[in-house]
């Protein structure tokens, strides 16, 4: 054996396959000569390549463990005007292969392929997010073609082998140059390296296997979602090339603005306007839940009572527990929030500035100076965010 390939790619006899490939990738990549500048580095890298050849092939390396010719005579001889002496050159395909850690498809690739995901978005009531629902939904996405069932072939044909690559979806080109013979494959112009071709398409789908349509799915909105949240729906996304397996469909919900809720994670946030007597003698009022949206609600949820405290003030938030946004997968309801806002009175008659001016005086309030009261963050946000939904 006058040729050590193990030596030549540095590994042991015993180097697995993924060694072999790993030593020489590093050693292609060093000694190419579009990237090495030693005079000896084309006649090194075409022994390398030689090496590989026989090394990185099961059988060949096989035979030449048991001492046996694995390149019909190019062993002892040279290369005979290639670098994979008798079998006619050196596949280029598989040096880019092992030097970027790739591994080409070889042979026809299936028609049949898996389709594409969807993505459609779906604007819900505040309501309808917060309770749960069932809502239609028509999508535009590709589906298997009625007549041709998928195949993409004409009623009574069907796919025929490939004259240019002879079923085997691939082509390889020769090219001389000053280290030999290089051999490149690519996929076959003809057939696009599927193997065979379609004489006759089907005239619905051109030959696809499937058409594009629109549809509508029934979408199930559990209790509790909010804008971005995404349901998924597999195998309802688009039918594959050639009726392969329809991919899955994402529907990203985005919840519209509520004309008197704000949402607050689980909470739902309302400003309720009173008159200035209310907040100063205390009342209870009524006043409309989310429920109240719903047309199958009971009449008794669709409303609840609000105490509002003699001396109240204007920003005073009413929590009412259990009355908010039933929690996404979860037991329970955040809360209601109310805050109030105390109306003061812009047109009064003369009786009604009577009274008020005789109340000033019972009060000692005819003559008033202003105080500064701190209060914490939190209260003016809220306050803010209440002006804020006027």
């Amino acid at each position: 054996m006058s040729t050590n390939y193990y030596e030549i790619l540095g590994v042991p006899r015993e180097a697995s396959p993924e060694q072999i490939k790993k030593a020489y990738r590093q050693l292609a990549m060093k000694l190419h000569p579009d990237v090495a500048t030693e005079a000896d580095a084309g006649e090194r890298f075409k022994k390398v390549a030689e090496a590989y050849e026989v090394l990185g092939d099961a059988k060949k390396r096989d035979l030449y463990d048991r001492g046996g010719d694995p390149l019909g005579g190019g062993m002892g001889g040279g290369f005979n005007g290639g670098f994979a002496g008798a079998n006619g050159g050196f596949d280029f395909t598989n040096l880019v292969d092992a030097m970027f850690g790739q591994q080409t498809a070889r042979g026809p690739r299936s028609r049949t392929r898996r389709g594409q995901d969807a993505l459609v978005r779906l604007e819900l009531e505040l309501a309808e997010a917060a309770f749960g629902t069932t809502k239609p939904l028509r999508v535009d996405t590709a589906m298997l073609c009625p007549r041709c069932s998928g195949s993409g072939a004409q009623e009574g044909s069907k796919p025929v082998t490939c004259a240019t690559c002879h079923g085997q979806g691939e082509v390889t080109h020769v090219q001389r140059s000053f280290i030999g013979d290089i051999r490149t494959t690519s996929p076959c112009p003809t057939c696009r390296g599927y193997g065979t071709v379609i004489p006759n398409p089907c005239v619905e789908c051109s030959g696809d296997g499937r058409v594009r349509s629109n549809r509508t799915i029934n979408v199930k909105i559990p209790a509790g979602v909010s804008t971005g949240n995404r349901i998924h729906l597999a195998a309802h996304g688009e039918v594959g090339p050639g009726g392969g397996p329809a991919g899955d469909l994402y529907v990203e919900l985005e919840v519209a603005p509520h004309e008197v809720f704000q949402r607050d994670g689980d909470n739902l946030e309302m400003v309720l306007r009173i008159p200035m007597t209310a907040a100063a003698l205390g009342t209870e009022i009524r006043v409309q839940t989310l429920e109240a949206d719903l047309e199958d609600a009971d009449d008794e949820d669709k409303v609840t009572t609000i105490t509002v405290q003699p001396g109240t003030q204007s920003g005073t938030r009413v929590a009412l527990d259990g009355r908010g946004v039933p929690r996404l997968r979860s037991h329970g309801r955040g809360q209601m929030g109310v805050t109030l806002m105390v109306q003061t009175p812009t047109k009064l008659d003369k009786e009604q500035r009577e009274l008020l001016r005789q109340l000033s005086e019972l009060r000692e309030e005819t003559s008033v100076e202003g105080s500064v009261q701190k209060h914490n963050q939190g209260f003016f946000g809220r306050l803010r965010d209440a002006f804020a939904g006027q």
